[in-house]
């Protein structure tokens, strides 16, 4: 479908652009995740903006935008991944300098949303960062916001401009059906999960299992029991983050002493630090499948799939970019990963 005054065409469900359509459209990194930012801006066929971001001598952010952003649509991406401080500052000072600069729009891609776990006041005297960073994102100058798997949807709510909020299932689902996995067993490895599970079964078609658990610190677990069938099944575990790796490979050790034939993980957001790398090592977890919404080093030891997103976040920015619809984003083989 086409017609002489659109920009676009419509093929498949996609949108194919003409060169003329992004002359007021760039895109600008900071540097938690730059090779992301890359594949994202080729994805869609521009060249990543030029800027400069450095230190000065006692550690605070220097930034310069090398080229003119008046008047231009303006897509910031930058992942909250450790040193998660430095990243959002590093990302508030861009922005600063983009509003400015007299940017039209200024729209934060945040791949990965730190703090997120930080969604409520849980224990008396304690602050609700996520909703300190929504703050803090807004009086920096984002007029709009693109997250994916937020830790907490209602994250989205904390804001009073609009928020898109994409997920990585889909791209998860493309990678999963090629390995034709028999029967498949999704487990939330807690109660907080349990709907991304059952989302995740319902695509998959398979069955769905729960472990409950109960947690004695941030990085230790105390107890843990399974509400599901899974001997002799091939067990895919679903979460939106790990770093430590404690509850993911606790789970694994649990379902395996239950009878899981194979056990595999997906998770959106791997952070893994250097105790998480080490329990993964020692797991009985057969393959984690995971995204590139954070850089991370190699880690060897480890049997990690990293699927990229690139492809995702660019057709939302090109529709966000169009003021067109991102809901068919979330919807593949006829249902919604939400």
């Amino acid at each position: 479908m086409s017609s002489a005054g659109w920009p676009f065409t419509i093929e498949s469900g996609f949108f194919i652009f003409q060169r003329s359509q992004f002359s007021s459209v760039k895109i600008f990194a900071g540097t938690s995740n730059i090779p992301l930012a890359t594949d994202i801006a080729e994805s869609i066929g521009i060249e990543l903006g030029k800027c400069t971001v450095s230190a000065f001598p006692n550690g605070e952010t220097f930034v310069r935008i090398e080229e003119n952003v008046r008047g231009e649509d303006v897509f910031l991406l930058q992942s909250t991944s450790p040193p998660t401080n430095h990243h959002l500052m590093e990302m508030f000072i861009m922005m600063d300098a983009l509003r400015r600069a007299s940017a039209s729009r200024i729209t934060a891609v945040l791949p990965f949303y730190g703090y997120a776990r930080q969604d409520r006041k849980d224990r008396p005297r304690v602050p609700i960062t996520a909703k300190l960073v929504a703050n803090l994102l807004v009086a920096a100058g984002a007029s709009r916001v693109l997250a994916m798997d937020l830790h907490a949807q209602q994250i989205q709510g904390f804001f009073d401009i609009p928020v898109d909020h994409l997920y990585a299932a889909p791209v998860m689902y493309e990678y999963l059906k090629t390995k034709q996995l028999p029967n498949l067993v999704v487990v939330s490895p807690d109660v907080g999960g349990l709907k991304m599970a059952h989302a995740y079964s319902q695509v998959m078609e398979a069955g769905l299992a729960i472990v409950a658990k109960r947690r004695k610190s941030a990085s230790e677990i105390e107890s843990m029991t399974v509400i599901g069938e899974i001997r002799g099944k091939t067990v895919l575990l679903v979460d939106d983050l790990t770093e430590t790796a404690g509850t993911l490979t606790t789970a694994a050790a649990l379902l395996k002493r239950k009878g899981a034939r194979k056990i595999l993980a997906c998770v959106s957001h791997s952070i893994l630090n250097d105790m998480g790398i080490e329990r993964l090592r020692k797991s009985v977890i057969d393959e984690l499948i995971t995204t590139d919404t954070v850089q991370r080093p190699v880690i060897d030891g480890v049997s990690i799939t990293t699927l990229s997103v690139a492809g995702l976040l660019g057709e939302a920015i090109k529709r966000i970019h169009c003021n067109s619809s991102v809901t068919s984003l979330f919807e593949f083989k006829g249902g919604r990963t939400d």
